[in-house]
């Protein structure tokens, strides 16, 4: 097999979270693991960067562990003409036909590689793209698309919807998904009949070592909690995990507490401020010991492609709840029996109340969970997948 490409609007060695996160885990672990790899991807820093500036000089790098890494000049963007299609689309509109091309036109992208695509793409098996909504995946599928593949990282909001993307991804090779709900999207998004899918997941990091009485002792927590890690924001409908504790705690009273890790900043209700915990950001073995020290995770978010602190909480042994309007996260709690979800107050009241009177159950919940995390999701079972996956999309390109 020759080398393969992944390509991304950027890439770098510390850019934290999301599709950037889960990028730079496959590509050091495949790379690790022997496979002939390289990144693609252009001058742009990161997400939150000017896209109309050159952070790095167009060049060939490497990563900390030796990647290859090739950085190509972004083309000018028209701003106002992009962010007017854009806020169409934020308010769940429907482009034209003329709109969604400048949309294309004036996302990030970089023509010099495109044209890097179309003049080598005999030196490579496959190209990888990463995640769907960028130009350099639109349009990088079309140099190649006898050896794309994409990691489309779909959700269901109005930019998956547009025609012209699924007039493109349905002609791609192959498609990886982060969970089954995303296939399921898919496949009501394109045509991929004539594509080659496979569930993948994300690969999870399962060396994990924890201690609870180490976190109790180090934040002076006494009393049983409820975690919540991650960003703290609207969008991860924390809100909703705020006011449901508040009622909780006001009809029942008790010792109950709520610990809150991670980024951002939220209003506390005043009734029960004295009651949930604001850690902030904390170290990666704190963030470890927490989980395990707790009683549960609650993961409110509806809208999650994976979600490693589910992963993670599972890993030190302690069950989760979720929403049960986000497919995948109820569909990972399903699959593996290693927790429970909400879908309004008295479905939270009565699943923390099980939860916590059934400390048996809710250990075996937690077994299940990291039993699941095992079969599925460690890195090698991951590198292995993605290894058969390309041996047999090349084979199949044979017949």
């Amino acid at each position: 097999m020759k080398r393969i490409a992944f390509v991304a609007p950027w890439y770098g060695d510390n850019i934290p979270g999301g599709a950037e996160a889960a990028l730079r885990g496959i590509t050091d672990h495949l790379f690790m693991a022997g496979m002939d790899i390289e990144i693609l991807t252009t001058t742009v820093e990161k997400f939150t960067a000017d896209w109309n500036k050159d952070y790095y000089k167009p060049g060939v790098y490497k990563s900390k562990l030796g990647i290859p890494i090739r950085r190509f000049r972004i083309r000018k963007r028209n701003i106002a003409a992009f962010d007017a299609v854009n806020a169409k689309l934020m308010q769940k509109g429907t482009l034209t036909e003329q709109e969604e091309q400048t949309f294309h036109k004036e996302m990030i992208n970089s023509p010099d590689l495109y044209k890097y695509i179309r003049e080598n793409k005999d030196n490579y098996s496959f190209f990888v793209f990463i995640p769907y909504m960028f130009g350099t995946t639109y349009h990088g599928v079309q140099e190649c698309m006898d050896k794309a593949v994409l990691i489309p990282c779909f959700h269901d909001e109005s930019y998956a919807h547009m025609k012209s993307f699924r007039e493109v991804y349905s002609n791609v090779a192959g498609m990886l998904f982060n969970a089954q709900p995303e296939e399921d999207l898919t496949d009501r998004l394109c045509d991929i009949t004539r594509v080659k899918t496979e569930v993948m997941g994300l690969g999870v990091d399962t060396e994990l070592t924890y201690d609870a009485q180490r976190f109790r002792n180090k934040f002076n927590i006494k009393e049983p909690f409820i975690l919540y890690a991650g960003r703290k924001d609207e969008g991860k409908n924390i809100y909703t995990l705020l006011d449901y504790f508040k009622r909780y705690k006001l009809e029942n009273g008790g010792n109950l507490k709520l610990v809150l890790i991670g980024g951002g900043e939220v209003k506390l209700p005043m009734e029960v401020a004295g009651d949930i915990i604001d850690l902030g950001f904390v170290d990666i073995q704190d963030k470890y010991d927490a989980y395990s020290a707790a009683e549960l995770l609650c993961q409110p978010s509806k809208n999650e492609s994976f979600s490693f602190v589910i992963m993670e909480s599972w890993l030190c042994n302690r069950p989760v709840l979720v929403h049960e309007l986000c497919d995948v996260t109820r569909n990972f709690v399903s699959c593996s029996n290693g927790g429970l979800y909400f879908n309004n107050y008295y479905d939270f009241a009565g699943t923390v109340d099980y939860i916590i009177n059934n400390p048996e159950t809710a250990n075996q919940m937690a077994k299940n969970g990291h039993d699941y995390v095992m079969d599925h999701f460690a890195w090698n079972v991951i590198v292995e997948k993605y290894r058969r996956f390309f041996e047999e999309l090349e084979e199949q390109g044979r017949k």
